[in-house]
């Protein structure tokens, strides 16, 4: 028996005692290949020592400093670092503790905007079915998990929706990808216009839907036309980098690949790539400076929040991530396994799609690979998928419910930046073992 409340309590799972590079090492002494980097966190893998020995430095030089009284040197420079590499004016950085907690953070920010502006009536965020922005209140309120907010429902602040920009499945064949676009498009003007732009806060979307979706990028010119809408009727634009932020898609920001700049980015998982628990809030300057010419303070806080050790983890992440050039490497080692991926899947009659940017690539099962039918939801493909994927020493992150929160199964990859050709081959290798094994039970 474990006193931990683990994520199922049905089960206890194995011990980790040991990680180096793409692996991670039990109790029972199995290795296991981290092909999903944990949840898109480890970037670097494990145990590497240039993020090791800036923890230590930061240690013994100052531990914990509450950002009520002090601010640090690693936070000054860390923010200094983001806000160089960001979209146009988004100079203002405020650090977290965690990817729900960024987009919380954001949500906050957004409303105070514009109360500061006078415009207290904004009280609605816009969003995407199909989405997910975090597990706190707030942002599992707009974010549209159905699975992960129906038990908390009644809890929730309203959002408004719209559809996801979701093409293997919501394109009809004869429609071109610049129509599917447009209807897209179309469909969030006319819902602006409904419930009245006065009215909305912010539009928050994914560059590149992640969990709930499976690596499900932006057809093109989704988010120029985003931005010109956001525009038209003064609503601000949340970019939600979570997962796929931070070189995950093969650009520091995932956003930068759609040629456009939101108002607030959220990031977190790759930032410190798990060395410590860190995530980022970035918002343009002229939101920062309403607020520093209005009221003077931004309403939030939280106790962990700019914690030098954890700036200083991600300091040394970012260092190394532009020392090594590891971008192009994100986007070389992207199409590598995307390729091999293709070799192995890109005719498996249960294979439906296969999706995504840089190293955060998904597979999406079919029971029927002309029709795109689904496999039972009772049948937890993704589940099993997940343990048969162990049983061969291999992390991915599979998830069910793809299509409406209930029906489709998928699997997520985003292995380390630092994996090599042969380490794709031998994920890839282990993966076609573990998806025949599930479809077989």
């Amino acid at each position: 028996m474990s006193h931990i409340i683990h994520r199922n309590l049905r089960q206890v799972p194995p011990v980790a005692v040991g990680a180096d590079g793409i692996t991670i090492r039990a109790s029972d002494g199995k290795t296991y290949i981290d092909a999903s980097g944990g949840a898109a966190v480890s970037s670097l893998g494990h145990g590497h020592p240039d993020v090791i020995a800036a923890m230590h430095r930061q240690i013994e030089r100052c531990a914990y400093a509450h950002t009520g009284f002090f601010t640090t040197e690693a936070a000054e420079e860390l923010a200094d670092r983001l806000a160089a590499g960001a979209p146009e004016d988004l100079s203002g950085v405020y650090l977290v503790s965690g990817g729900s907690e960024a987009m919380e953070t954001a949500l906050k920010l957004a409303r105070q905007y514009w109360v500061e502006l006078n415009e207290p009536k904004r009280r609605l965020f816009l969003a995407r079915r199909q989405s997910y922005h975090g597990n706190t209140l707030g942002a599992l309120a707009v974010g549209g998990n159905e699975w992960r907010r129906k038990a908390f429902a009644p809890l929730l602040m309203d959002t408004v929706r719209v559809s996801p920009c979701y093409e293997y499945r919501d394109r009809p064949e004869r429609q071109s990808v610049d129509d599917y676009t447009a209807c897209l498009l179309d469909e969030l003007e006319t819902t602006i216009l409904k419930t009245g732009p006065e009215n909305i806060i912010a539009f928050c979307a994914e560059p590149v839907v992640g969990a709930t979706g499976g690596a499900i990028p932006p057809t093109p010119g989704y988010f120029k036309g985003v931005r010109e809408i956001c525009d038209r009727y003064r609503i601000l634009f949340i970019a939600d980098e979570v997962m796929c932020g931070m070189g995950r898609t093969g650009t520091m920001y995932a956003i930068e690949q759609d040629g456009v700049a939101p108002d607030i980015v959220a990031v977190a998982k790759g930032l410190a790539a798990g060395y410590q628990p860190i995530g980022a809030v970035l918002a343009h300057k002229a939101i920062v400076d309403c607020i520093r010419n209005g009221s003077g303070a931004f309403q939030h806080g939280h106790t962990y929040i700019g914690h030098p050790v954890a700036a200083a983890a991600a300091l040394a992440v970012q260092q190394v991530i532009e020392r090594d050039d590891l971008l192009a490497r994100v986007r070389s080692r992207g199409a590598t396994l995307r390729r091999m991926l293709g070799d192995v899947f890109g005719v498996h009659e249960h294979v439906g799609d296969i999706r995504g940017r840089g190293l955060l690539l998904a597979l999406e099962f079919v029971q029927d690979r002309s029709t795109k039918e689904p496999f039972a939801p009772e049948r937890r493909l993704h589940a099993v998928l997940k343990q048969k994927a162990m049983e061969r020493g291999l992390m991915v992150y599979p998830m069910g419910g793809t299509i409406d929160g209930q029906r489709g199964d998928h699997v997520l990859l985003a292995p380390p930046f630092i994996a090599t050709a042969a380490d794709l081959s031998e994920i890839v290798s282990r993966l076609e073992d573990a998806v025949d094994a599930a479809l077989k039970q």
